[in-house]
């Protein structure tokens, strides 16, 4: 079992979504008889984040099924989309709690028990930190992973903003700190999950991956020897880590040493550029008609075949109807 097999990926969310969730329920109740907004915020956001834990481990399920004729790359791209309702379930979340805050910097509840709110959010960060650890080391491969992964990180910031929320409370007796805290968190919240919904939009729109240079990659391929053009160069992104390249070369080459050209192409693509699948169309340079310029009218009906005519211009002929 490789270390980035199903398995393995979804042993870490179902751990954390089984904390998130018990935590969540316990910590709602908290913060209802504790009169915090900061602590039932974040028991929101953490059950949110549940939902997010298990849409994550439905897309690491659906991703393994097997490529077939519907379809020919596999189901990969299903952990994109996964990152992206992440992504935006982060927003969304982030604003409710941006909105709340702002009522209640405007009108602070009276009294605030800021010692269970204090210990609440102890609690909370150490799981939440938890959370984060297990997904970690996935998330840099994966980006359905490093939706949890953020949404994971988010909590703790959260929690990091009650224990202090609780702090201003229970020393300078300053109400207005719970609203405080929880519109800066709202507000970190939504610039962390920004760089997450632009990637997954990248990919989904199937725009050349940042990593990649196309001049570079282009003057890489014209540098071998029978190359003469390179045409319709593009590369996109399947999931993270599968980048596709597809390029049309113009080669003036022998049959016998096309194929041995085609191979060390590829494999110098995939050490250079960690491109692991490349679809290279080579074909000879198109010979150019030869044209009598004493007949105009077979020079128009080969200008009419150069420019996508799929008929074939036979200039003897031509000339003999002259």
């Amino acid at each position: 079992m490789t270390s980035h097999s199903p398995t393995h990926k979804a042993r870490p969310l179902w751990i954390a979504l089984i904390l998130l969730i018990s935590f969540a329920v316990a910590e709602l109740g908290v913060g209802l008889f504790s009169h915090s907004l900061a602590l039932v915020a974040e028991s929101g956001h953490m059950l949110s984040d549940g939902l997010t834990l298990g849409l994550s481990l439905l897309a690491t399920w659906i991703a393994q099924f097997p490529a077939s004729n519907q379809a020919t790359f596999g189901y990969r791209r299903i952990e994109i989309l996964a990152a992206l309702a992440n992504g935006s379930g982060l927003v969304i979340v982030a604003t409710w709690i941006g909105w709340e805050a702002i009522v209640r910097l405007q009108a602070p509840p009276d009294e605030i028990l800021s010692l269970p709110m204090l210990i609440t959010a102890v609690i909370g960060l150490g799981i939440n930190s938890l959370n984060a650890f297990l997904l970690h080391d996935e998330s840099h491969h994966d980006l359905n992973l490093r939706g949890a992964f953020l949404h994971m990180v988010a909590d703790a910031i959260s929690s990091v903003g009650v224990i202090v929320a609780a702090i201003a409370v229970w020393t300078l007796h300053w109400n207005r700190a719970d609203g405080a805290i929880s519109l800066g968190v709202a507000i970190f919240i939504i610039l962390g999950v920004i760089p997450l919904i632009r990637q997954s939009l990248d990919i989904l729109l199937e725009k050349t991956p940042h990593h990649l240079d196309l001049s570079q990659i282009q003057a890489h391929l014209q540098g071998f020897a029978g190359i003469e053009r390179v045409e319709n160069l593009r590369a996109w992104t399947i999931a993270l880590n599968q980048d596709v390249l597809f390029a049309h070369l113009i080669v003036q080459t022998k049959d016998g040493d096309r194929d041995q050209l085609l191979r060390q192409i590829q494999t110098s693509l995939q050490q250079e550029f960690d491109i692991q699948e490349t679809f290279l169309q080579m074909t000879a340079p198109f010979p150019p008609p030869i044209v009598n310029l004493s007949q105009p009218q077979a020079i128009d009906l080969i200008c009419l075949s150069i420019s996508g005519s799929p008929s074939t211009v036979n200039l003897d002929t031509e000339q003999r109807n002259s």
